[in-house]
């Protein structure tokens, strides 16, 4: 597979900081640690995530270092914040979205990259991002019933909006952020204009469809179970939901067009005290044939492309980084969403409600 012309980077300006931390990462890596006795406590999502995790990354780490691992679900910013200012840690490691990260840097939560432990060889030019180190990707995309739109169902947000040509019941996530921009989408603001995030006419484009919106999903195996049982025609979901639907052999189908890519950056919790641990955990986390494991059985994409290299061609179809899927797909722009993170959210959630 040809991945040479991937571009992870969240946003032009965030590459070259990614280039710029990637290329401070001199210093060779220890592999084995002096206390090999220690624990490393790692806050998860729980459920597949944890279970994958668990096998492609916490049990290869404990083999080759004696560190023992404990998990600490769900993953919680606010659990995050708190142990930055009080100094009391249920967890020294965790993983944050590209907004949550800017939020997390800014406000002094998450430990700076220790140099001397990750290693630059073998990372993508925009796997370091400001403080955090990409992990993995999931993408929010369309997926329809093909019982329902036998002669093809909705291939972008405009046509997902359309209820004339494209009749019946929907699901979207109650979640502002995802949602938004691709309202604005439907509402034909070209994919680089979607940030700062016009919120008035994102609503107003999200009324023309708020009647066929069946239920707002707040958990993914919700909005699994709504396109698996028919209560919708159509969702937008997560993609490794829709792969799991059709690895059951439903009658479902994904678009890759338009989908919306979340970025996950392994972080440190600011003060840890084990964050040279930590740091040890995540440069072997983000290496190649690890990372492939763990994507391949949590279904996510990497985003180390030499993660590829150890994905099966049938497997790395069903993901949003590889090169044919991601070249359809767009970032979010971090930087000019985190500051809009709680007006979306406030504004959002009083239009879901009246």
């Amino acid at each position: 597979m040809n991945s040479s012309t991937l571009n992870f980077a969240p946003t032009r300006r965030s590459l070259l900081k990614g280039l710029a931390a990637s290329a401070a990462l001199s210093a060779p890596w220890i592999g084995r640690l002096a206390n090999a006795a220690e624990t490393l406590y790692v806050n998860t999502w729980g459920g597949t995530w944890e279970t994958a995790a668990a096998r492609h990354l916490f049990e290869p780490f404990q083999q080759s270092s004696g560190t023992t691992i404990r998990s600490v679900s769900p993953v919680s910013f606010a659990k995050l914040a708190a142990q930055a200012r009080t100094g009391v840690y249920e967890f020294d490691v965790t993983t944050l979205g590209g907004a949550d990260l800017v939020r997390a840097n800014e406000a002094g939560l998450i430990e700076a990259i220790d140099t001397s432990i990750l290693q630059p060889d073998g990372l993508d030019e925009g796997q370091v991002y400001q403080n955090g180190v990409g992990s993995h990707a999931f993408a929010t995309v369309i997926a329809y019933r093909t019982d329902r739109y036998q002669n093809g169902g909705p291939s972008d947000w405009k046509a997902f909006f359309d209820l004339q040509r494209f009749p019946g019941p929907r699901t979207l996530q109650r979640h502002a952020p995802r949602v938004l921009p691709l309202a604005l989408l439907a509402d034909g603001v070209p994919l680089d204009q979607l940030y700062p995030v016009d919120i008035e006419r994102s609503l107003r484009s999200l009324d023309r469809i708020k009647p066929s919106v069946r239920v707002w999903w707040t958990q993914g195996q919700q909005s699994q179970q709504l396109l698996r049982d028919g209560e919708v025609d159509a969702a937008a979901i997560w993609h490794g939901r829709v792969v799991e639907l059709m690895r059951q052999k439903q009658p479902v189908r994904l678009e890759w067009n338009q989908g919306q890519v979340d970025r996950a950056y392994w972080v440190v919790s600011k003060g840890s005290p084990r964050a040279k641990l930590a740091w040890q955990f995540i440069n072997a986390s983000v290496r190649g044939e690890r990372l492939a494991g763990f994507c391949r059985q949590a279904d996510y994409g990497p985003l180390n492309r030499k993660a590829f290299e150890y994905i099966p061609e049938e497997d790395a179809r069903m993901m949003p980084t590889q090169p044919d899927n991601y070249k359809l797909l767009f970032e979010q722009n971090v930087e000019e969403l985190a500051p809009q993170l709680n007006d979306i959210a406030r504004q959002f959630d009083r239009w879901v409600v009246r």
